[in-house]
Formats: structure tokens, C-alpha cells, sequence
């Protein structure tokens, strides 16, 4: 995503800063996409489709949270890759106000050099890191425990601090988290700078169930389906459900007053979503039934000319009846006949 991101503004992602204070603020609330909650379903956050934080699982982890640093947000990556350290763990911590975001233990980094910073000796702090991020601590199976447990107390270590290390399964490498966040970071920034080339990017190569019928009909539409899937929730398909995660993409993109161009069967790309007179192209592939590999055939049958009739697409094409219908109804093969033939009197009378 980064790299069609990349090619689609010519931006270099490496030379994106990092304490940038729109892109911090997408974690805080929605004002830098210049929308509000009630726009986008109530989603109080603007990071929605950000890598690392766009689930609805991951919000609320920011939101009880409360990040202001981009340092804060590598904690929370980490807590979110961990077993057993985000809830029941420092998610209590932060909510009976024993730690924050900054103090309590988000990465298997964190353990070692807090010790360390209180006093005891690195070979036994990174041997209490290795046994509490690898579970043994947290399954009894650590025959040094009692005794680390006393030095850490000795050495003023909180109460609240040991209990978290003995409830830890498995705990992320702080290098790893800061990598992800530093992807996230850079999607985050063209979201807000950039907005047509994310959604171009993100609808390209994150949305899995994306329908140019749902989708791309208007921001009314859009709102209706959406609507009508929430009241079944219960009961929606896998399918439904990852359309559910692209709708409310799609969602915000309206809120942010962008729109869809209607695809141009001559112009649109078989995979990739454009941005063309201001407004997003969908791709090919968007179309209901249209798979990339028939929707490949579209594009490279479309280089030949135009087509003559309905059975001319379908014979260059290979596509099914059924997906020709529902172009045709959509409006996407123009005026074009049903025949050849018919388009040869036409051209006779």
C-alpha cells in the first residue's frame, strides 16, 4: 500500500515526519479529515483503515489509551500483538489509574530496562524479560521466580508491576511494533495530505469485499445498505461482514466530500482503483462477479476497440451472462446492442 501510495503522489514515505500533528490528532479524534463522529457511524477516531489501529478492537485500546506521542502508539502496537497483556492485564492498570500508557508494560523491551532503571543487574533483569515474555513465569514453570519476585520488591519495583508480569503469555519486540506503527504512521499521513491516493490504495489492495454496486452509487445508497446491515448484525455473513469494514471506509470518503467516477470500461484498470478529474475510478474487479482474472480480459479486450454488441463483449471477454447483465444495468456498456446483427441495421437504417 505504501508503494502505490508512493507511485501515486511521488511522495518518498521515508522522508514523511513523524511528529506531525494532523496525523497524531487522527488518534485523538476526527477534526484533521475535517468531519465529525456522527458522519461516519459515531467512530469517534479519524484513524479508520489505518494498519494497526483500524479496528474496531484497536480504536478502543487507543481510546482508553489516550496516545499523545508517536512513541505511545509503538506501546500500543505492542499491547495489541501480545497474549495476555492488554486485557485482564494493562488495560485494568490504565482504567484503576495504578498506570498509564507510558508506565505499564507493552513490550518485552519495557521489562528489561525498567528493571535495570531500578536498580538491578541487567543479566537478571533480561533473564526476568526472557521468562515473563515467553509465558514460563505466567504457567508456573520458572524455578527462579520467588526469588526475582523478592529482588524486584527489594528494589521498590510496584505491586501492580510484578502482577502484570505474572498474568503475560507472550509479549511483541518493541523493534517489531515500531516498524508497524511506522507503516501505519505513513498511510496515516497520506490519509490526511493525500486523501484521494489512500482511498485509491486502500480500496486497491485492503478492501476485501469491496462492491461497486453497494458502494459506488452515492453517498444515500451507501447509508441505506449500510444501515440495513447493521439492524441484521447478528446474522450477516462472513462476506457481509468484511463489506461491513469497507462500507464504513467508503463511508468516510463521502463524509470527506469525495466521490466515485463512474467506470469507464475503456479507461478503468482491471485491479486498481485511479483518481481521474478529481474523483476515484473504481476498478474492474469491484464489479460483482467480475473476478480479477476475467476483469484482466475486460481491460485487455477494451485496448482492441470498442465493442459492437453485448455478444462481441462476451465473445472477446469471456465474461458470464449474468455479470454482462448487471453491467449493462448498471450503465457501464453504454448504449451497445444485444447482437451484431442488430447492430449491422442499425447501421443500415
Amino acid at each position: 500500500m505504501i508503494r502505490m501510495l508512493q507511485d501515486l503522489t511521488g511522495l518518498d514515505p521515508t522522508q514523511i515526519p513523524l511528529d506531525d500533528q494532523d496525523v497524531m490528532s487522527l488518534f485523538q479524534n476526527t477534526s484533521a479529515l475535517g468531519i465529525v463522529p456522527e458522519d461516519i457511524g459515531g467512530c469517534k477516531l479519524g484513524c479508520l483503515g489505518i494498519p494497526e489501529f483500524g479496528t474496531d478492537f484497536a480504536m478502543q485500546m487507543v481510546i482508553d489509551c489516550q496516545p499523545k506521542h508517536f512513541s505511545d502508539l509503538v506501546r500500543i502496537s505492542g499491547l495489541s500483538h501480545g497474549t495476555d497483556v492488554w486485557l485482564g492485564n494493562a488495560q485494568t492498570l490504565i482504567q484503576e489509574g495504578k498506570a498509564t500508557i507510558s508506565t505499564a508494560i507493552c513490550t518485552r523491551d519495557d521489562i528489561m530496562t525498567y528493571l535495570i532503571g531500578m536498580g538491578l543487574d541487567s543479566e537478571e533483569s533480561f533473564k526476568i524479560m526472557e521468562a515473563v515474555r515467553k509465558g514460563m513465569v505466567a504457567r508456573g514453570k520458572c524455578k527462579d521466580w520467588d526469588v526475582w519476585k523478592k529482588d524486584m520488591i527489594d528494589h521498590n519495583v510496584p505491586d501492580w508491576y510484578v502482577w502484570s508480569c505474572e498474568k503475560i503469555q507472550y509479549m511483541f519486540p518493541k523493534a517489531h511494533a515500531a516498524a508497524y506503527v511506522m507503516m501505519g504512521w505513513r498511510i496515516a499521513y497520506c490519509k490526511v495530505n493525500y486523501p484521494l491516493a489512500y482511498y485509491c490504495a486502500f480500496f486497491s489492495i485492503r478492501a476485501s469485499a469491496f462492491s461497486y454496486e453497494i458502494m459506488c452509487q452515492g453517498r444515500e445508497h451507501l447509508e441505506r445498505i449500510l444501515a440495513d446491515y447493521r439492524k441484521r448484525s447478528d446474522t450477516l455473513t462472513n462476506k457481509e461482514q468484511d463489506a461491513v469494514r469497507d462500507m464504513r471506509i467508503v463511508q468516510e470518503m463521502y463524509a470527506r466530500g469525495f466521490a466515485f467516477e463512474p467506470i469507464d470500461i475503456f479507461r478503468a484498470h482491471s485491479r486498481n482503483f485511479q483518481i481521474v478529474d478529481g474523483k476515484i475510478m473504481p476498478s474492474l474487479s469491484s464489479i460483482d462477479g467480475l473476478g480479477e482474472k476475467a476483469a484482466d480480459a475486460v481491460m485487455e479486450a477494451a485496448k482492441n476497440g470498442p465493442f459492437l454488441s453485448k455478444d462481441d463483449f462476451r465473445s472477446r471477454t469471456k465474461v458470464s451472462k449474468t455479470v454482462i447483465d448487471l453491467m449493462s444495468d448498471l450503465g457501464l456498456l453504454g448504449d451497445i446492442p444485444e447482437s451484431n446483427q442488430m447492430s449491422l441495421f442499425d447501421l443500415v437504417g
